[in-house]
């Protein structure tokens, strides 16, 4: 059903043919008009509408997504976290940003656990806004780990 009121549909026939169909708006069980259409044509017109349906989604989530930054941080040998859990720096409640993941020696670990230990070399993948990966960033690199 359209916003306009208009009822249509493609019909999928066993044999492999389908139709385009606009149903009578008086009674909605009589076909007004019954379109043919070739194979070419049935993936044309389902290109369209879900290229359509993907870009309309795909601008919504850009919308929701503003201001949301990804970034790696790189824990040091240096860093107070070295050895330490995930956990105790509680950066998703001191920061709003989360931690999504740690590349650690071409390996990827997704979603780390707070039980995560980190070891110097790790980068730390953490998602959120500008101030929120500054502080991420500023709490791995304290030499105040209780901060």
């Amino acid at each position: 059903m359209t916003e306009s009121g208009r009822r249509l549909g493609v019909v999928s026939h066993r044999n492999g043919r389908r139709d385009l169909v606009l149903y009578d708006p008086d009674d909605p069980d009589a076909c007004q008009a019954d379109i043919p259409l070739t194979d070419d044509e049935a993936e044309a017109l389902a290109d369209i509408l879900g290229a359509s349906l993907m870009l309309g989604q795909l601008s919504g989530l850009r919308e929701q997504a503003a201001g949301l930054l990804t970034e790696q941080i790189a824990i040091t040998a240096g860093s107070p976290y070295v050895n330490r859990k995930l956990g105790d720096t509680k950066a998703r409640t001191r920061t709003s940003a989360s931690i999504v993941a740690v590349l650690r020696e071409g390996e990827v670990i997704v979603s780390p656990l707070p039980s995560f230990r980190f070891a110097a070399g790790d980068v730390v993948v953490v998602v959120g806004t500008r101030r929120g990966l500054d502080g991420v960033s500023a709490i791995l690199a304290d030499s105040d780990p209780d901060g």
